[in-house]
């Protein structure tokens, strides 16, 4: 079956999603991140004015106030500036891990042998460090450290109380060592933070880290500590799996709080971010703040109840990472617009159901798609699959837009494709061979044109068997048992190839099947294997093109030396409609493709009337209300022999141009009207109206008809049949 492979494709998939094969997961993770940063690039973040300033060391500060790193008392005037204009908290994206080369103790130590007077005289005067240090500890300030996964031996003290509610988180990041602010200002400031943000492998910031840990120490990033520092908030709450009855494995982080501030983070205890476009107004040069331009009502503004994040983007300086929005961010802007997100309660979720909601359309919707496609087709297939993933897309992106629900649509799409391309593939290998077994079955059957149709479109034919609406044809060669006896064995075979292969193209033509050849008759069929609903159209066409051939050979054939044609041939051709079954028929040995049914029989039977009645076409009723506008008129009601039902039996004399005719018409109508007269046993009526339609009767073939009409008259002059007599006249043979 073609649709196994792509069951296990769909189950395989679900299988690499569930277990996390790392080069299969990571690749299509990939794929999803690079759909949310598409929804953050069309639906980025509404900027709304949070209490949240950036205070930006840019090339402007570095230009008026010297190279990097300045002396700490000009960083103490900076924090001095931010503290006295009211800011909340002054949280720094800088690492003071070095003593203060400027400082004048450590220049005493330099000049103790050169110049000891001088060294002398420096070492009384304050140190830079510890003046930075009272001035931290002075302010709501928060100093920033690295963790790294390389070497060990230096930890971080947290200085706000970090409470875990359930099991221990295990999954967040861990890190062996530290590079913190030198011991005076880590003492001294209240605050301190984790810097340290790892971007996913394409190195773009997609998530903030909130929370991080030195083996079973949890220590808050800066943006969770500058907001505890601001709000005058003692701990932070970390709620895990089994403390909060969400999520899935135990230690799983599921949130944190922070006073009335609940944040929804990962496992790992990282916020999804929601960056805005860039916002000027956000970013303060810091020469602004140490050079006196701003006043003190300005300061207030700009900087009074709000958090003042402190980072560098001059030129060799620069903290750059990449983020959805912008390939070259400030380090220190992921930080702040954590915090404002935290601030504002705007927040990305990807919630605990997510997973199991992705996993369970891929399977339904995948599974659904795969069985369908054998019956749907490569074609309305795709427009199916392309539509469930419009929905599923479409439907992941109005969550992110209305409700800010992180859905990955990835996984069920990548198996909705591949699933697809699998079942298409085998069932395009499958319908190869299966064209290739409908060649060898049907080349000797059908023209190559309907071969090639039903080769590709294998749908139209059913080999096991089937019932249909058909046009069953028998046409037969009269009187060929004397014919056969003029000639010899080779003569007889010579002439039925020639009679029987225009008669074929004729046929084929008008999109007949052939059966079989019966010595010099054919049988043919119309509306199988190849759908048709033209049939009794095209069977009636075919049958009259017959029989005009015939006049052709007729006159051709005699006068040509190199074939047989034993004078003037005439055939008769029966044709009925109506229900049969077709299909393979035969023994388990030996198969031929081939019809039964009363429709067949009754066909057989019209056929043997056409000597009797002296036409060369006879048709059924049912057949006959399918032609409307052809040259018919009515034969007889007959009741042929192995059936009890009469059947009214037409001769088909031309198509629609004889129908229109209005002679033809006329006498159509007055025929009628005779055959209604002899039913009624008004001889004397139909009499008359055979002899007054004797010579119209004889231009259209009907001349032995009508003296068998005279003569059953006559018969029943002398021997009525009765007041019950239907009109129906039995025949004696086949």
């Amino acid at each position: 079956m073609a649709v196994l492979p792509g069951l296990v494709v769909i189950l395989a998939i679900a299988f690499f999603q569930t277990v996390q094969v790392p080069v299969v997961s990571q690749a299509i993770e990939r794929v999803g991140f690079m759909v949310f940063d598409a929804y953050q690039r069309l639906s980025p973040r509404p900027y709304e004015d949070a209490p949240v300033r950036i205070v930006d060391i840019d090339d402007e500060t570095i230009r008026r106030f010297g190279q990097w790193p300045w002396p700490r008392t000009d960083v103490a005037r900076l924090t001095m500036a931010l503290g006295e204009a009211g800011a909340a908290a002054v949280a720094f994206d800088i690492v003071f891990s070095e003593k203060d080369r400027t400082s004048p103790r450590e220049l005493a130590r330099r000049y103790a042998a050169s110049d000891p007077q001088a060294a002398q005289v420096l070492g009384t005067l304050p140190d830079n460090d510890e003046q930075f240090a009272q001035v931290l500890a002075n302010y709501p300030t928060v100093l920033g450290f690295f963790l790294t996964p390389q070497g060990s031996g230096t930890h971080v003290e947290p200085k706000a109380g970090m409470v875990v509610l359930g099991t221990p988180p295990s999954s967040v990041a861990d890190f062996r060592n530290a590079i913190t602010a030198i011991p005076v200002l880590q003492k001294a400031a209240p605050g301190s933070a984790s810097l340290s943000i790892l971007p996913d492998q394409d190195s773009i910031i997609r998530r903030a880290p909130l929370i991080q840990r030195q083996g079973n120490m949890m220590l808050p990033a800066l943006s969770l500590e500058a907001i505890r520092m601001a709000f005058q908030t003692d701990s932070v709450m970390i709620n895990t799996t089994d403390g909060s009855a969400e999520g899935s494995d135990p230690g799983d982080v599921v949130s944190l709080k922070l006073g009335d501030i609940e944040v929804p983070t990962n496992e790992q205890g990282e916020m999804w971010m929601h960056y805005t476009r860039p916002v000027p107004e956000r970013v303060v040069p810091a020469w602004k703040v140490l050079s006196g331009a701003l006043d003190a009502d300005k300061m207030a503004e700009l900087f009074g109840g709000r958090i003042v994040f402190i980072g560098t983007s001059a030129i060799g300086l620069r903290d750059l990472r990449s983020t959805p929005l912008n390939k070259a961010e400030l380090g220190v802007m992921v930080h702040a617009e954590a915090a404002e997100q935290m601030i504002l309660h705007k927040f990305l979720y990807r919630p605990d159901w997510a997973v199991g909601l992705e996993r369970v359309l891929l399977l339904t919707v995948g599974i659904g798609l795969v069985l369908l496609l054998p019956w749907l087709g490569a074609t309305w297939g795709a427009v199916l699959g392309l539509g469930a993933i419009s929905v599923m897309g479409g439907g992941s992106w109005y969550a992110f837009k209305e409700w800010g629900y992180l859905l990955n649509p990835t996984w069920p799409i990548i198996g909705l494709i591949l699933g697809y391309l699998i079942v298409t593939v085998m069932t395009f290998y499958r319908e190869e061979k299966q064209r290739a077994y409908i060649h060898q079955a049907f080349d000797r059957y059908l023209a190559p044109e309907l071969v090639k149709r039903i080769a590709n479109d294998p749908s139209q034919l059913n080999l096991g068997g089937e019932e249909r609406d058909m046009t069953v044809m028998f046409c037969d060669v009269r009187s060929f048992s004397s014919i056969s006896e003029g000639l010899s064995p080779d003569e007889i075979i010579q002439f039925l190839i020639t009679f029987l292969t225009p008669m074929t193209d004729l046929l084929i033509e008008n999109k007949a099947t052939i059966d079989k050849y019966i010595g010099d008759a054919i049988l043919a069929f119309w509306n199988a294997p190849l759908d048709d609903p033209e049939h009794p159209v095209n069977a009636a066409r075919g049958a009259l093109a017959m029989v005009e051939k015939l006049k052709e050979l007729n006159v051709e054939m005699p006068q040509r030396s190199d074939v047989v044609w034993p004078g003037d041939v005439k055939i008769g051709i029966g044709l009925n409609a109506g229900q049969c079954c077709v299909g393979n028929m035969g023994s388990q040995q030996r198969l031929s493709y081939s019809l039964i049914g009363d429709t067949v029989n009754l066909a057989s039977r019209i056929e043997g009337l056409t000597k009797y009645y002296g036409v060369q076409i006879a048709i059924g009723s049912s057949l006959k209300s399918a032609l409307p506008g052809f040259g018919l008129v009515e034969l007889d009601l007959v009741r042929v022999v192995g059936r009890d039902t009469p059947e009214a039996v037409y001769a088909l004399l031309g198509d629609e141009a004889l129908g229109a005719d209005e002679a033809f018409q006329s006498f159509a109508a007055e025929h009628g009207a005779m055959l209604t007269a002899y039913r009624s046993q008004r001889w004397d009526e139909a009499e008359s109206a055979l002899h007054d339609l004797a010579h119209a009767a004889g231009a259209y073939g009907l001349t032995k008809l009508y003296g068998i009409y005279h003569n059953r008259i006559a018969a029943y002059r002398l021997n009525p049949p009765g007041a019950d007599w239907d009109g129906v006249y039995s025949a004696e043979s086949k």
